[in-house]
């Protein structure tokens, strides 16, 4: 997908791209409507060539990141703006560009940005699986907690309990915690 607000150079862009075996699915004038847009279309890589990006370019950037993640490149004209760069990486921008765009660095940009992003997106994984098993442990060692107290047992005991109970219900083992707290809560 390519977004520019100038005709004639997103022709040279596009012929550019395709030259590097690249398709262009979607060409925009404008990112008002790029979540739209990208959930659509799906792109592999958004690219957009602007000046510098605006407060709506980066608030729709971010929102794509958000909602229907892409590797997108921002190809700024001559905007070398510390803080303009840290808000378009901020809003999920994989590549940030100053000076335009090249045609014979296009290629090399792209592979960089997808790299980038793909190693973004496995982090950004990691750290949900991560924050989901550490708040799934935290419910077990409360379920844990409240089975000792209610039941008079060691910490082992409580744990083989919610274990056997998983296991005869064909459950997680979270799941049953969570059942096991909300009937001990209630009495």
């Amino acid at each position: 997908m390519l977004v520019d607000d100038e005709t004639e150079r997103a022709a040279m862009v596009e012929q550019e791209l395709q030259a590097q075996g690249y398709t262009v699915v979607c060409r925009l004038t404008t990112t008002a409507a790029l979540r739209h847009h990208v959930e659509r279309v799906q792109p592999d890589i958004v690219i957009i060539d602007m000046d510098s990006p605006d407060r709506d370019t980066l608030e729709h950037m971010s929102v794509v990141n958000q909602q229907n993640p892409r590797p997108i490149v921002f190809f700024a004209d001559k905007d070398d703006n510390p803080d303009n760069i840290r808000a378009a990486i901020k809003a999920g921008v994989s590549a940030y560009i100053v000076d335009g765009l090249k045609p014979n660095r296009v290629k090399p940009i792209l592979d960089v940005a997808i790299a980038r992003f793909e190693a973004f997106q496995s982090l950004r994984s990691e750290l949900l699986q991560t924050r989901t098993e550490l708040d799934d442990r935290k419910v077990i060692e409360k379920a844990k907690g409240m089975l000792m107290k209610h039941q008079g047992c060691d910490e082992e005991q409580a744990f083989r309990t919610l274990r056997k109970l998983a296991m005869d219900r064909s459950q997680k083992l979270v799941d049953v915690a969570r059942s096991v707290i909300k009937v001990l809560e209630v009495l």
